[in-house]
């Protein structure tokens, strides 16, 4: 709870497993009208969807109806791609994410409009050029899960919906689980607490924008749900052991293995885990195989720069071994405590430097206005450029400027600030030299 105040996270719902017991569900904060959130309250899991996309296919493979390592096009053999290297793509790239396709050449987060069914996602394929062949590099790209969702639909002869619910969530109990196909479905539910981001470490109630989601992030869960789900991976109810085995294990090109992140510390503990990002919506979920540790959470606030949601669970798993949880120093009110000083202190510091300046008696030579004009400008390209600095940083992701918004609302408009001040400083600078001569 002192997590979520100093981060302002108004809502969130939390399951942990020890052994084989759901140990604790519980849900934190209250919806917009005053309803309490239980540990039976639907959130979006985001990304936390892709280990059951990868294993419904998975089942498919133990009944011998897919191959991990047949081309992905050989299931569509009406699809024709202009790039031939898209029919080496196998259904093991794809579960890996090393199917060669990237945001770069696939938009996904940043498509306008976006698909609206697996069917016309599948298309893409048709055009799309790759951006490595085929199982040489890993880049996180949520599409791949799409022709996942859309594999288990053409070999099963039922939506992805459908299959999810009567081989997955039904033989494990997950009654208050199901799947949607956009995220307009979740916002039109009554049942689902509305999203937010932070702007200024304030929580701001908002839409989570239209995003296809059907395969990678469609899923919405409780904690008590979730509770069966990391349950089931300590045993082999739904898939067979040696299957499972592969279901846990990392991928030839790091540690995204089959919807998860599978990880040995230096002891051989195996773990496995997985984050789910939406703009008004976190997840996040670590499974400890060995200790039989689980912990799923899932919060009505979205991914923010300087909220750091894996350290709920890692101070939930470090009580639970005995250990002191500590609230970090780098936390949302500490952070935005700095955003607001340096806001107020650029306007301040630009208006003194204007004042100073035109009451300056020193002239202003042509070198050094060239050599202000650089220095001054760079915020400005900054904040132009932070789609492709983020998509840097993000190791490939393609974030739009909805995302970018709501994830660093504050550093925004501190970049917005400082680059007017700037500009201003500049405008007044040329209006000086130019008047000396």
């Amino acid at each position: 709870m002192n997590n979520m105040k100093v981060n302002h996270i108004s809502g969130a719902s939390l399951a942990i497993t020890l052994n084989e017991n759901v140990f604790y569900t519980r849900g934190y904060g209250v919806f917009s009208d005053g309803r309490t959130i239980t540990g039976s309250t639907p959130f979006p899991i985001a990304s936390l969807s892709k280990s059951f996309t990868a294993l419904a296919v998975l089942q498919l493979v133990e009944q011998g109806l897919v191959e991990l390592d047949a081309p992905y096009a050989s299931y569509f053999p009406d699809l024709l791609p202009e790039d031939e290297r898209v029919r080496d793509i196998t259904i093991r790239h794809l579960l890996n994410q090393t199917s060669g396709l990237t945001d770069k050449v696939e938009p996904d987060m940043t498509r306008s409009p976006q698909y609206q069914s697996l069917e016309e996602m599948n298309r893409s394929l048709i055009a799309v050029k790759l951006a490595n062949d085929p199982g040489k590099a890993y880049s996180y790209h949520n599409p791949n899960y799409q022709y996942l969702a859309l594999l288990v639909e053409k070999v099963s002869g039922q939506s992805f919906s459908v299959y999810l619910k009567k081989n997955v969530f039904d033989p494990l109990g997950m009654k208050h689980t199901f799947n949607v196909s956009s995220t307009q479905q979740i916002i039109e539910n009554p049942a689902i607490p509305r999203g937010h981001y932070l702007w200024f470490g304030y929580p701001v109630s908002k839409a989570e924008p239209s995003w296809f989601i059907d395969g990678p992030a469609g899923i919405v869960s409780t904690a008590e749900d979730m509770a069966k789900w990391m349950l089931a991976q300590y045993h082999s109810r739904l898939l067979a052991p040696e299957l499972m085995e592969q279901f846990h294990t990392a991928g030839q090109r790091g540690p995204y293995g089959m919807g998860w992140l599978a990880e040995e510390d230096e002891q051989g503990g195996r773990t496995i885990s997985h984050s789910g990002i939406f703009w008004t919506y976190k997840a996040e979920e670590t499974i400890d195989l060995d200790q039989q540790l689980g912990v799923a959470i899932m919060f009505d606030s979205g991914l923010n720069a300087f909220v750091n949601y894996s350290a709920f669970v890692d101070g939930i798993a470090r009580i639970l071994k005995g250990e002191k949880a500590e609230t970090s120093v780098f936390n949302s009110r500490s952070m935005e405590t700095v955003m607001v000083v340096l806001v107020i202190g650029t306007v301040l510091w630009g208006g003194i430097a204007i004042i100073r300046m035109y009451r300056s008696k020193k002239s202003i030579t042509a070198g050094k206005l060239i050599i202000s004009s650089v220095g001054r400008l760079l915020p400005a390209l900054i904040l132009l450029s932070l789609p492709q600095l983020a998509a840097f940083i993000g190791a490939g992701r393609v974030l739009p400027w909805i995302g970018l918004w709501t994830t660093m609302s504050s550093l925004i408009i501190w970049l917005a600030v400082l680059s007017l001040v700037n500009i201003t400083n500049l405008v007044c600078r040329y209006r000086l030299f130019f008047r000396t001569r």
